[in-house]
């Protein structure tokens, strides 16, 4: 296989693999609280981030120094918030609903970097900006005789995420990935580790199996995206994180047995596609945003 081909394929197994973790969350997110389940997550997310950072080339001790720590690790403590949130989303709101409003990241994104980073974005940006918009709307559906405002849940960590993304983008101008890597795992397991211990819970005998395969499925997914990263521009392997909005919105339906109307099927649609051509239009204009490794609802 060429480098191309062997990146795509990282790239779809990866989101594939990730559309299942949201799944496992959903499913444990039911029965138990959100934080004590991201706290098990992040556990293993930080030992695996401390494993590549050690087997890097720079090493653990250079991987570790940022140029701006509090920035670093105020993006991973911002993350790992944005994951207890996700999962309680997925657990009210449910999967597809959720991810149909996190596709609109990108856009939510591409505005906040007017304001925090300087950047330009012209009036074709701006209007894939407003018909995204559109898109949520109709997703949210305000205006519907029985409005849920739980809606508002997946809302507020769609704006966490882009937030953490546009913190991501600041870093990256001092900081290697692999240090953003790095304290992106390991801030949100000490953070995690301070406030999951409050929330403890007994785990039914199979549900710990779950939690493994959880687990696994972080490491797997994170290991795949990198490598694609590694093999492709960010412009190419962005989109394909599109495909797992789609993914999760099947899961949701025929396992979960959740209901998608047509106002969501359109409205999701129009934020795919409004998000995909943000992203082609930032990789044209030469400003393609660094990879932020973590699709919404991970690690």
């Amino acid at each position: 296989m060429t480098p191309r081909s062997t990146g795509l394929l990282c790239a779809i197994t990866a989101v594939t693999i990730f559309s299942v973790q949201d799944g496992i969350s959903k499913h444990l997110g039911s029965s138990y609280p959100p934080v004590f389940i991201t706290m098990i997550r992040y556990w293993g997310f930080a030992a695996f981030a401390m494993l590549l950072a050690s087997r890097s080339p720079a090493g653990l001790k250079a991987t570790t120094k940022a140029g701006r720590p509090w920035l670093q690790t105020a993006r991973g403590v911002l993350l790992a918030v944005q994951i207890v949130i996700s999962i309680f989303s997925f657990s009210r709101v449910g999967l597809a609903a959720s991810h149909s409003i996190f596709a609109a990241a990108p856009l939510v994104v591409a505005g906040l970097s007017v304001l925090f980073l300087g950047e330009t974005v012209g009036w074709r940006r701006w209007t894939a900006i407003g018909v995204g918009f559109i898109g949520i709307l109709l997703v949210v559906n305000p205006l519907h005789a029985t409005f849920d405002w739980k809606i508002v849940i997946p809302v507020v960590a769609t704006g966490m995420f882009a937030c953490y993304s546009v913190m991501t983008r600041l870093a990256s101008r001092t900081d290697t990935s692999m240090t953003a890597f790095f304290y992106t795992g390991v801030a949100g397991a000490v953070t995690m580790t301070f406030v999951g211990p409050f929330y403890w819970t007994n785990l039914a005998p199979a549900d710990w199996v779950w939690m493994f395969v959880l687990c696994m499925t972080g490491m797997t997914g994170h290991y795949l995206l990198i490598r694609a990263f590694d093999l492709l521009d960010a412009s190419v392997v962005q989109p394909i994180s599109y495909i797992q909005t789609v993914l999760v919105c099947l899961i949701g339906v025929f396992i979960f047995g959740e209901v998608m109307t047509a106002n969501m099927i359109a409205g999701c649609a129009i934020v795919i596609g409004a998000g995909i051509y943000t992203i082609w239009r930032e990789a044209r204009l030469g400003r393609t945003p660094p990879p932020a490794i973590d699709p919404p609802g991970t690690p």
